[in-house]
């Protein structure tokens, strides 16, 4: 019995570095995808998903093939914080699994943007009509898409906002574009 347990300890922490060491390669890929933030005051942290309302000003402004929209950032956090790059963003279907591609950037990253109590950030979000992907190459399929999957810049936690669009089911067709957030 007490060999049992002891194989069963060494088991168990052999598969716990076994985990670590596979999560290393991700979160140096993380760390790459995103943009270094400019230095910073140590007393104005990042923007944390759970202190920040996303939502999105779904009055886009329409032209052939898409829409602009604005998403915007609003810190409800009590205290300052600041967001800098780009938010990741992809469409979902009700069960929130993603469709198609997520966005990619356009621009620079810009400013360190400072979000005092009750700020608001912007980003612009362009979502191409997935109409326009009729590609053999790169089949489409258009679907609803429920609404976007957002993670606020430099976070691993995403929110979910509801907005019913056209949407690649496939991926492929890049259909969704972000600029990098800006004050609002």
């Amino acid at each position: 019995m007490h060999l049992l347990s002891y194989s069963r300890r060494r088991l168990i922490g052999a598969a716990a570095i076994a985990c670590a060491a596979a999560l290393v390669p991700v979160a140096a890929l993380a760390a790459a995808a995103s943009p270094a933030a400019p230095a910073v005051a140590a007393s104005t942290p990042g923007c944390a998903t759970s202190g920040l309302v996303v939502w999105l000003n779904t009055n886009g402004d329409g032209y052939a093939g898409g829409a602009d929209y604005t998403l915007n950032f609003t810190n409800l956090s009590g205290r300052a914080c600041t967001l800098y790059g780009y938010p990741g963003v992809s469409a979902v279907n009700l069960s929130r699994h993603q469709l198609g591609s997520a966005a990619s950037r356009n621009g620079s990253p810009g400013p360190l943007v400072r979000l005092g109590r009750g700020a608001t950030a912007t980003v612009l979000l362009q979502i191409a009509d997935a109409e326009n992907f009729g590609n053999p190459q790169q089949p489409c399929d258009p679907v609803t898409a429920a609404g976007l999957r957002i993670y606020p810049p430099n976070q691993f936690t995403s929110k979910v906002i509801p907005f019913p669009f056209a949407a690649c089911s496939r991926t492929g067709p890049v259909y969704l574009y972000t600029e990098a957030v800006q004050k609002g």
